[in-house]
């Protein structure tokens, strides 16, 4: 699973790290990826050293370890991809139609739903 922005591995840690809701170690991380696949601890620390240098996680020293947490929500991840998209995609209304379009009902409603939040608060 490749997720814009993130290489594969680094893909996979945040989606544990954003999993976790919260502070994590790379021990934590190390341990959850290890059952599903033969990985070292090194990469895992090297991966997570990356995502620091990247801007995607923050740390703070913890004994001899550090403590990670996200920059951004998972929500705000996708939102942030999802102007890129807009960004780069061609005409904006465009886009957006087709957006729209590939909708379905429940994601139609929760959009409608966001628009109103959004609108009683710029009115309120």
């Amino acid at each position: 699973m490749r997720v814009r922005g993130f290489g594969e591995l680094e893909a996979v840690v945040m989606e544990r790290v954003w999993d976790r809701d919260g502070v994590t170690t790379v021990r934590e991380i190390f341990d959850e990826l290890v059952a599903d696949r033969d990985i070292a601890y090194t990469t895992v620390m090297s991966t997570m050293d990356n995502l620091h240098r990247k801007g995607w996680l923050e740390r703070e020293k913890a004994g001899k370890a550090f403590r990670y947490w996200s920059t951004l929500t998972r929500e705000e991840h996708s939102a942030n991809l999802m102007r890129d998209a807009f960004d780069g995609g061609g005409r904006t209304d465009v886009v957006l139609a087709h957006f729209v379009d590939r909708m379905s009902d429940e994601e139609s409603a929760s959009l409608r739903a966001a628009l109103q939040r959004l609108t009683a608060e710029d009115a309120g």
